[in-house]
């Protein structure tokens, strides 16, 4: 399968995933997801280039914008930029 499919596929499985209840809001889905999409995001851009991979970078940030959200908070916090 070619990494492209690949990703549609990561895609509708974190939509699926996001669509089922959970008690923990998803952190461990989360967390396997973006175990799972690294690796694929690297993949995409390496076989597609970076134009392509920029857009699927963009739909999983669209899917996974609570831990991006909370990373960059915590980014911000450690580098002293925080507004506080």
């Amino acid at each position: 399968m070619t990494p492209l499919i690949l990703a549609f596929v990561w895609l509708i499985a974190a939509n699926v995933i996001a669509m089922i209840p959970s008690r923990r809001n998803h952190w461990p889905q989360a967390w396997a997801l973006i175990a799972a999409g690294l690796p694929l995001l690297v993949w995409v851009v390496a076989e597609n280039g970076l134009a392509i991979g920029l857009l699927v970078l963009a739909a999983g940030a669209s899917v996974l914008r609570w831990p991006l959200r909370f990373a960059w908070a915590w980014l911000r916090r450690k580098s002293g930029l925080s507004r506080e």
